[in-house]
């Protein structure tokens, strides 16, 4: 197709970013910028059987491929519509069985050169930038990254050689990199992982650690909405990642991931950083070597956490979140952005223990710093007045239950549209209470 520009914003030249995306018209908050479908995309292997592996459609009852009864679908028109890169996996998984374990990040490549052989025309998902225009910032990667893409390019030959005619080793490192630095990942609305995906034109956005707009996803279709006035003339930013923590720490993801450094009025002014690395306010005050020595302390929980998540008992993951809660407490108040994490964590593990009411303890003490320290119709916020809600209704809290589901659903409507089918569940899920 030929490429036509997204409607009411334009390509430029953004000063000392490189290229971006800016408006040519006023855009309220709630306004729908534009839409993209992924160009690729894949569904995580732990949501098969919930989710369609075409669609994304969160139902019960999918019908599961005849072959290798891993693939789950709507119905046979979805089965079809995924079947030209279903083939790539369907045999292997019969072959490989309990070996075959590509990463999410080879999936979602095999699927994109399976793509570029098909399609060689640009599509609904380029309309202001090709997927070959990806940066890749091969001159940026370490050993480490250099390492890891050296092992997807051997997984993705091991395991897809019979479906696929591999372009050379140059061109396999460059897409890794590439996809690596522009992916995104698809979630529901408790921001629980769904799957991996390339969109091209959101791609394009460049990222500011207060954004005016914000990505949500309808299936496998990206949507972009305003959360600030956006003026004729402005660029138009995204966030790439969390935005809970303090400037040093997002400058320090920004630059292992994406290789930059924000300059945006957030980092500058570091308005929100007091706030966030709030100490204890009772007894000694700690001095300022202490709070250095803990949040040291702090990171290094936080990497020993995410590594233990992988062969750690939910027991033994709680016990973690709970012994290093006791030691930041020492110092940090619980608003702290550190304790803050530690608590989802914590959260995240009674939720799975099915442990409801701990589970809400802890959403109760996060929710409130949540608003403060994240900007205006934050997901994150949402996700978490979501997650109270139901369990307050679960637990019989009917006029808590509803007040908090409300309150995610004023953040909702601005965030993914007052026709969000995840909006009509939930009010669902209100009309439904005794």
């Amino acid at each position: 197709m030929r490429t036509e520009g997204i409607e009411g914003t334009e390509r430029f030249l953004s000063p000392g970013k490189g290229r971006g995306l800016r408006a040519e018209k006023h855009f309220k908050v709630g306004d729908l910028v534009f839409v993209c479908p992924a160009y690729a995309y894949v569904l995580t292997v732990s949501e098969r059987g919930s989710h369609c592996e075409f669609c994304f459609t969160r139902r019960e009852g999918l019908s599961k491929c005849g072959k290798c009864k891993q693939a789950f679908y709507c119905n046979v028109d979805c089965q079809r519509g995924d079947w030209p890169m279903h083939k790539l996996e369907c045999t292997a998984m019969c072959t490989y069985g309990e070996n075959w374990s590509p990463s999410e990040t080879v999936r979602l490549v095999a699927r994109i050169i399976t793509k570029q052989k098909t399609v060689t025309e640009r599509t609904a998902s380029e309309r202001v930038l090709a997927l070959r225009e990806f940066e890749a910032h091969l001159d940026k990667l370490d050993n480490e990254k250099r390492e890891m893409n050296r092992t997807d390019i051997i997984a993705l030959h091991h395991f897809y050689s019979r479906h696929l005619d591999f372009p050379d080793d140059d061109y396999l490192t460059e897409l890794f990199a590439q996809v690596n630095c522009n992916g995104f990942t698809i979630e529901d609305e408790e921001l629980s992982h769904l799957g991996s995906a390339v969109f091209p034109d959101v791609a394009l956005m460049n990222h500011s650690c207060s954004p005016n707009v914000i990505v949500t996803y309808k299936g496998t279709v990206a949507e972009v909405r305003a959360v600030q006035d956006i003026h004729p003339g402005e660029e138009i930013f995204s966030s790439y990642i969390d935005l809970l923590y303090p400037t040093e720490d997002r400058n320090e993801r920004l630059r292992d991931s994406y290789f930059f450094t924000c300059d945006c009025k957030e980092c500058s002014t570091r308005s929100k950083d007091k706030a966030k690395m709030e100490v204890r306010s009772s007894g000694t005050v700690p001095e300022p070597e202490e709070i250095q020595s803990m949040v040291r302390y702090a990171k290094n929980i936080i990497e020993e956490f995410r590594r233990a998540k992988h062969y750690k008992t939910p027991s033994d993951l709680l016990e973690i979140c709970e012994l290093s809660l006791e030691k930041m407490g020492s110092v940090f108040d619980e608003t702290n952005v550190y304790m803050l994490h530690m608590m989802y964590q914590a959260m995240g593990v009674c939720l799975y223990m099915q442990d409801w009411d701990r589970a809400m303890s802890y959403g109760e003490k996060i929710v409130k710093p949540y608003s403060v320290h994240y900007p205006a119709y934050s997901l994150n916020v949402a996700s978490m007045y979501l997650k109270l809600g139901r369990l307050y209704l679960g637990l019989e809290k009917r006029s808590a239950g509803v007040k908090a589901l409300k309150k995610a659903l004023a953040i909702m409507e601005v965030a993914h549209g007052k026709d969000h089918h995840y909006l009509a569940e939930i009010r669902r899920e209100m009309e439904e209470q005794p």
